[in-house]
């Protein structure tokens, strides 16, 4: 077997595993399971999933965050997590009852300044001895730009030219601190470019790691090119180990380009799991899950978001609705679309069709995340082929109960990725670069 760069591979590929923190996706269930008596929004919910991963030996833990809560004509978004506290907050109280799990906190590069954003994920950094991450996101919507008086500043193209000249100028800041520098030059920077011109001195010593590590989802082709020139970790979607081939390749393959190497970026795809005593067991459980997760009004819901006019007046329980979608319609605010609505309609036809599949019955077919489903053992086989025949580094595991929907996999399925010698068995660094094999920018 060999690497995405043709050097014969000699031993296992480590995979690499991160915990999120679900709530403001269909993702979560909403039920009174003992795993899922925990709060959305308390502490003790976030220091739970947090020291189980940590109890895994996991590489870090991401909470995913938005700016502005989705509203559906005109009224919120149910299923979103109502007061939920800001990321960089959470993780740095995190940090104090963790020890060397990775810290990563989603933050807007449209609706941030370098300057402030770099002074609070390096004061993270040396807040947990080196395990601050950044997950970089962006928006170009006005419905969000709202909250902040700027509307539709940003065209929609400049959105990754500005989120790429951000890390840049970042990256600059975290530098501005060269080991042994004078006092009075420690920190100085200047930084003239399209979308920042600033200069002065930067506030805080470089961190243990040098630079957080840097983390984008985008599976775009500008998104991919972004993530080959710019990223540590790529938090991807793919449904097919072919599939996961394909874009492991593809991005992959762009790095040469940039002057980067295959080990220099992790393709880490966010995943669930369903483990049972048999695979009969295993499917069960996930049919009841995907059920519990897409009720009746959210199938409605999210059939309205991709045809674009209300469907309340459907029965979820009946066949897809016959009329035109308004493709140029704006039912939902503060979602991306990842796919071109046009094609999605045609193929929720096409697989209602083949299958006789009522609203929420495809919904629940179409919609659902990469998933692991099966016995403990069966779970690590598949995970370990994913990563030992390059369809990805590791995964992003996305438990559907809070905040113990970690707990059995990281009982049952970790000693068996330690077994086959794919997963570690101790923490042998102390920054979230040393679990990732991330080199330390010089």
């Amino acid at each position: 077997m060999t690497d995405t760069s043709g050097t014969p591979r000699t031993s296992r590929k480590p995979i690499h595993l991160a915990a999120h923190f679900p709530g403001v996706n269909n993702t979560t269930v909403w039920t009174a399971s003992p795993q899922a008596l925990g709060s959305q929004i308390d502490f003790a919910s976030f220091t739970h999933l947090a020291q189980t991963a940590e109890r895994g030996l996991f590489d870090f833990f991401f909470l995913a965050e938005g700016l502005r809560l989705r509203e559906h004509q005109g009224r919120i978004h149910d299923l979103d997590v109502l007061g939920r506290p800001e990321a960089i907050t959470v993780l740095s109280a995190l940090a104090a009852v963790t020890e060397r799990l990775g810290l990563a906190a989603t933050v807007n590069a449209t609706f941030n300044e370098p300057y402030e954003l770099a002074r609070r994920l390096a004061s993270l950094d040396h807040l947990s001895g080196g395990r601050a991450a950044w997950n970089v996101v962006t928006s170009s919507d006005a419905f969000t730009g709202e909250n902040f008086r700027r509307g539709g500043f940003l065209d929609r193209t400049d959105r990754y030219t500005r989120a790429a000249e951000f890390v840049a100028t970042a990256r600059e800041l975290w530098d501005s601190w060269p080991p042994g520098a004078e006092r009075a030059r420690a920190g100085a920077f200047a930084h003239h470019g399209r979308h920042f011109d600033i200069e002065g001195h930067f506030s805080v010593e470089r961190g243990p790691q040098g630079h957080p590590v840097v983390i984008q989802a985008g599976d775009s082709s500008e998104g991919r090119e972004f993530a080959a020139a710019t990223a540590d970790v790529v938090f991807t979607r793919h449904g097919t180990l072919e599939a996961g081939r394909r874009f492991y390749a593809d991005v992959k393959g762009r790095l040469a380009a940039h002057g980067r190497r295959p080990a220099d970026l992790k393709i880490m795809p966010g995943v669930t799991f369903v483990l049972g005593d048999t695979a009969a067991e295993a499917q069960e459980k996930a049919a009841e899950i995907r059920h519990q997760q897409i009720s009746p009004q959210t199938a409605l819901l999210t059939l309205e978001q991709i045809w674009g006019v209300d469907l309340s007046r459907y029965d979820p329980d009946g066949p897809l609705p016959d009329i035109e979608p308004d493709y140029d319609a704006q039912l939902s605010q503060g979602r991306v679309r990842h796919a071109d609505p046009r094609a999605v309609v045609a193929s929720w036809r096409a697989l209602a069709e083949e299958k006789g599949l009522s609203i929420r019955q495809t919904v629940i077919e179409a919609t659902g995340r990469q998933s692991f489903i099966g016995t403990p053992a069966a779970v690590a086989e598949e995970m370990d082929t994913f990563v030992q025949t390059d369809a990805a580094d590791g995964f992003i595991l996305v438990p559907h109960l809070t905040p113990g929907g970690l707990d059995d996999f990281v009982e049952q399925v970790v000693p068996l990725l330690q077994e086959r010698g794919s997963f570690r068995t101790r923490y042998t660094g102390s920054t979230l670069r040393a679990h990732l094999g991330l080199a330390q920018p010089s």
